[in-house]
């Protein structure tokens, strides 16, 4: 009997098997069956009428809940994809990122990318993905022409279901022999904007026709923003190095003055010191407003002035605004925050460049408290490596270690074992995504106090198990999280709960030997990109498991049966035995049980209520079957 089955009775409301369906994410097939079961068993016209009613709410209500999904799905993707991006410091790999992405996201053959050449007054191709043309990679456009031309004048998004049929902009002999080449019909282009100028524009395509929607448009938009962002930059990252540049050119002048060159050393003097002593941003503000004889502060990027802030990295230098001076304090492009001298409205230049050199270290602290993070990444990666070996047992070294990676090794914890799950087109982009799959096992490991290491082609995690947590729970989780974080499928098994892990470091590798044994089942079973536990397997999971649990099976699967007839003196284990021998037909059990079929049926919807509404699927009647003989077996003087 499939879990989508619904059981309409008389004297439910006519939504409540709807609800019911809804709450189960059932299929849109299902919602035909309250009504075909009503008729069936005759119910009253008013009855069958409400249901009918019913229904079409209902798969509204569905549909809408379906779409929610799926725009949280591209929320999540454009999200994440900025979260890389954030790491990508060359252009070229940023843009070509952003274009895969775009072509993946939105299931296209083909996705590109055309900037705007001033020089020459044309637009180029930048990048592509999936072209097989040569003369369409090299295509040059003249401005205004082609569906790209009518994205630019307009600065709107325009999509073509037929480009050769659309009259709409100027097809010219180059552009239309390039499309040919390609074989391309469908085109959809969203501008990459700068402020209120286009840069250019990201095209996505398809070799047949297509109707693009409404939201895909959106999205294409949304990375079209992202690549806009990147390009700028990686402009401003070029200028940043063009205002080091000056700076350089600035303290070669400084050291041609004797008296300068005294300032300028008590200042290095005293930044030098700072950082080696681990001093923080508020370290050297402090030490900057005694060499400079004012009030220097360091302010997040959000709390200076926007325009200052703005002019100061156009030009590369401290700028002057009302009676304080400001610098921005950025790193490879990204603004991390400003330091502002207060109170000092004349400010020579070498005082100038002072204030500049201080925000520059200021920068350099900053890095590399980031970089601490990633040495802690690694340390983590250590101390588990040393607990899967045992390499040490000294529980006191193995608490403070965890200990100053805020983990604790006396609770409770679950070992996992993940493995990526999708296609590689060659070793170096296998290696790429297991550094992928690393990284974002140790930033899930840090964010929940755990650890985190890469073992056997894959990661492996120690992660704490929260109150009501269940192992299978932590491992769908993680495939989830883990899955998301690198873009394709993460599959990943679990151990059952372990602890003492101080005092029994030879019980993670156990562990890990287990959750090895999860993640095979997994992959044998066809369940890529899935997490699971040995008692996700049913009986399964005894041929999995190293102790076969048979008790705790029997108990994890009839256990509130055989509860219920101990505490109540009911025979719902046997009208259950003879249930499964008869077919799973209750005609023939009343006849075996010699009662009548009511009694039959209300046994059974007891026993529903106890095991669930799903004990009939194949799959949990399988469990229980086996789970009912193996309980006769260890009681065989049970009537």
């Amino acid at each position: 009997m499939s879990r989508d089955h619904v059981q309409p009775a008389p004297s439910r409301s006519p939504e409540v098997p709807y609800l019911e369906l809804l709450a189960r994410d059932a299929s849109v097939e299902a919602y035909e069956q309250p009504v075909l079961l009503a008729r069936a068993e005759g119910l009253p016209a008013d009855r069958i009428a409400a249901l009918e009613r019913a229904r079409p709410l209902a798969l509204r209500v569905r549909a809408e809940l379906e779409g929610r999904r799926r725009r949280e799905a591209e929320l999540s993707a454009l999200f994440e994809t900025a979260h890389d991006l954030a790491g990508l410091r060359d252009l070229d790999a940023v843009l070509q990122a952003i274009v895969q992405r775009a072509r993946s996201l939105l299931g296209t053959d083909v996705a590109y990318l055309t900037l705007n050449d001033p020089a020459r007054g044309d637009t180029y191709m930048r990048v592509t993905e999936g072209s097989v043309s040569a003369r369409f990679q090299q295509l040059r456009l003249g401005l205004g022409e082609g569906l790209g031309g009518l994205v630019a004048q307009t600065t709107r998004p325009y999509v073509t279901d037929d480009y050769f049929q659309d009259a709409r902009f100027q097809h010219t002999l180059t552009i239309d022999g390039g499309v040919r080449d390609e074989g391309l019909v469908a085109i959809l282009g969203v501008p990459l904007m700068l402020g209120p100028h286009v840069i250019g524009v990201l095209f996505a395509a398809d070799r047949r026709a297509r109707v693009f929607e409404r939201e895909q448009i959106a999205v294409l938009g949304s990375f079209a923003a992202l690549a806009a962002a990147a390009i700028d930059t990686a402009n401003l990252l070029t200028e940043t190095r063009a205002a080091l540049a000056g700076l350089e050119r600035a303290n070669e002048i400084i050291r041609d003055r004797s008296a300068v060159i005294e300032r300028a050393s008590e200042v290095h003097d005293r930044l030098t010191e700072l950082v080696l002593r681990g001093g923080g941003v508020h370290d050297v503000a402090a030490a900057v407003s005694e060499v400079l004889d004012g009030t220097v502060e360091f302010t997040e990027p959000g709390a200076a002035p926007a325009e200052a802030l703005q002019a100061s990295r156009a030009e590369g230098h401290a700028v002057r605004h009302a009676g304080d001076w400001i610098a921005p304090v950025a790193a490879g492009g990204e603004l991390l925050g400003a330091l502002v001298l207060r109170g000092h409205p004349d400010l020579d230049p070498v005082d100038q460049r002072t204030l500049e050199r201080a925000a520059m270290v200021t920068s350099l602290l900053l890095l590399a408290r980031r970089s601490a993070a990633e040495a802690e990444q690694r340390v983590r990666g250590e101390l588990l490596d040393d607990l899967l070996d045992a390499r040490d047992r000294d529980p006191r070294l193995l608490r403070d270690r965890a200990a100053r990676l805020h983990a604790d090794l006396d609770a409770t914890h679950v070992v996992l074992a993940a493995r990526l799950d999708g296609p590689a087109a060659d070793a170096d982009e296998e290696a790429a995504a297991r550094r992928r799959l690393w990284s974002a096992a140790s930033h899930l490991a840090a964010t929940r106090h755990g650890l985190a290491a890469a073992r056997d082609g894959g990661t492996v995690l120690l992660l704490p198990l929260g109150t009501g947590d269940s192992a299978t729970e932590v491992a769908r989780r993680t495939a989830r999280d883990l899955g998301t974080a690198v873009r394709q499928p993460v599959t990943v098994g679990a151990s059952a709960p372990v602890t003492g892990l101080a005092a029994r470091p030879e019980t993670v590798a156990a562990a890990y030997v287990e959750g090895r044994r999860c993640l095979e089942a997994l992959h044998l079973l066809g369940r890529a990109g899935d997490g699971a536990a040995a008692e996700d397997f049913g009986f399964l999971g005894l041929l999995l498991a190293g102790d076969r649990d048979i008790a705790g099976f029997v108990e994890r699967t009839v256990g509130p049966v055989v509860a219920y007839d101990e505490r109540r003196g009911t025979d719902l284990l046997r009208t259950l035995d003879a249930y499964f021998a008869c077919g799973m037909s209750p005609a023939r059990t009343k006849d075996a049980l010699h009662v009548h079929v009511n009694t039959v049926a209300q046994r059974l919807e007891r026993v529903g209520r106890l095991l669930g509404a799903d004990w009939q699927t194949p799959a949990r009647a399988l469990e229980i079957q086996l789970a009912l003989r193996l309980h006769r077996l260890a009681t065989p003087d049970r009537g």
